[in-house]
């Protein structure tokens, strides 16, 4: 995340307080803090950013989570009942987790948004 700090220019008189133009960025000091994403903005992977739309962001971050419990289950051949005992969720669950992955597959986003990892 970016933080805009707004300092005072030297040179500022009566238009302090006033919308600063695009030529006076020099007097903004940008603190690159970044996300759980990236530790920098200029080097996140993904496509855009997560303050921007966070319900996007959320959304893939899901389906990202979902597609790893999926790849576990299919891996480890687990039961319905095994994978959510495993992920302390309910079998109803797991079914919603394969019909989410079912349809993002079909939509083509196979990976739930690659670039994101499921904290």
């Amino acid at each position: 995340m970016v933080t805009l700090l707004a300092a005072r220019p030297e040179s500022a008189s009566s238009n302090y307080g006033r919308a600063f133009s695009d030529d006076a960025s020099e007097f903004y000091h940008y603190e690159d803090t970044g996300c759980e994403a990236s530790d920098s903005c200029l080097d996140c992977p993904l496509p855009q950013c997560r303050y921007d739309d966070p319900a996007w962001y959320q959304r893939n971050r899901r389906l990202a989570s979902d597609f790893r419990m999926l790849h576990i289950m299919q891996q480890e051949s687990l039961s319905l009942e095994e994978t959510a005992e495993r992920f302390s969720v309910t079998v109803r669950t797991v079914f919603r987790v394969m019909q989410r992955c079912r349809e993002a597959t079909m939509q083509g986003n196979p990976t739930g948004e690659a670039r994101l990892r499921a904290a």
